[in-house]
């Protein structure tokens, strides 16, 4: 069998990928991947950034092999992942969030030996390449511990190393913070940072529900509802795309009674945040209109009859862009249809 050249292919590539679930006969479809479309290079941190049930988990099952898409292909390394599975496993390593792997009888440090074996790693690689993930996980005082007697985090930063025992080609984390305190999961995302820049070609493909993870990791990331590809591209150009001057938070207070309200003043759409009783004010959220000048609109309220206390700004964030784009935020439910 000839051997894609990785100069010539992607790392992962979807084209009008499709998965249908029927739970019985009889029973209505649930329509998974509505005909996505990706293309992830080498050398890429590539997200999926998407609400429960957008389909993320899904199409990473498909790329690992561990489901048949319902139509279309996709290709791993440039392999096909249901003709040549066997092929697209030797270059692969999954972490999955909340996963209970290995054997509970073993420790940290078998278990990790074992997995190294079942790819065939020699042992001159596998031991000091244990020792460092090990190291790397924070789980050197329970090396010798047994898998059962690991507390949820400690289990999940094993498995974190695991996925990394066969310094796979192309990695997929679904999730892979999922469950750790923020210590850890930092430590573990700068070490993704440092595994991808050690070695050319080294592609990382990501699903998260936590934005600032996806931000400071993605070269580039799609942001997915429903089963399709609603948006792609760098995280930047992403925030961009939704940009219309910035955020602007006000700490206000009626300065003469019977003011007239603070966005008829304003003249521009806005949102009201948490009163302040202990200080007699009130949060007046905006984005500030392009063109528009923040000391003019000051201006206007104080003369409208408010008292500005307080004055804040931000740029727009992913959240922001993901929520125009969506419609919702991360963790909101879904719209009736």
């Amino acid at each position: 069998m000839s051997v894609p050249s990785s100069a010539t292919v992607p790392a992962v590539e979807a084209r009008t990928l499709r998965r249908v679930f029927r739970a019985s006969r009889g029973s209505p479809e649930v329509v998974a991947l509505v005909g996505i479309d990706l293309r992830i290079e080498h050398g890429e941190v590539f997200g999926l950034l998407g609400p429960n049930g957008a389909g993320k988990t899904t199409a990473i099952k498909i790329f690992n092999t561990l489901l048949f898409p319902t139509s279309g292909e996709a290709r791993v390394a440039g392999f096909d992942v249901v003709r040549e599975a066997q092929e697209v496993r030797r270059r692969i390593g999954l972490v999955s969030g909340g996963e209970n792997s290995g054997y509970g009888i073993l420790t940290v440090r078998e278990c990790l030996w074992m997995f190294s074996q079942f790819y065939g790693i020699p042992g001159h690689e596998a031991r000091p390449r244990i020792e460092r993930l090990i190291e790397v996980v924070q789980l050197g005082p329970q090396a010798g511990t047994r898998i059962n007697r690991l507390s949820t985090g400690q289990r999940q930063r094993m498995n974190f190393a695991r996925g990394f025992v066969s310094d796979p080609e192309i990695l997929f984390l679904d999730e892979p913070t999922l469950g750790m305190d923020v210590t850890a999961a930092r430590i573990l995302r700068e070490f993704v940072l440092e595994w991808v820049r050690e070695r050319a070609g080294r592609t990382v493909l990501l699903t998260t529900h936590y934005m600032a993870e996806a931000d400071q990791m993605c070269d580039r990331l799609a942001i997915v509802d429903r089963g399709r590809v609603l948006a792609c591209d760098t995280p930047a150009a992403l925030r961009r795309s939704v940009e219309g001057g910035q955020h602007v938070e006000l700490e206000v207070r009626e300065r003469v009674p019977g003011a007239p309200p603070a966005n008829e003043v304003l003249g521009v759409a806005v949102a009201w945040g948490a009163p302040h009783p202990e200080r007699g004010t009130l949060t007046l959220k905006l984005r500030l209109p392009d063109g528009a000048v923040l000391g003019g609109l000051l201006r206007a309220l104080e003369e409208g009859g408010w008292s500005v206390q307080g004055v804040s700004t931000r740029e727009t964030s992913l959240e922001d862009a993901f929520i125009r784009i969506v419609g919702r935020g991360l963790e909101d439910a879904e719209a009736p249809s």
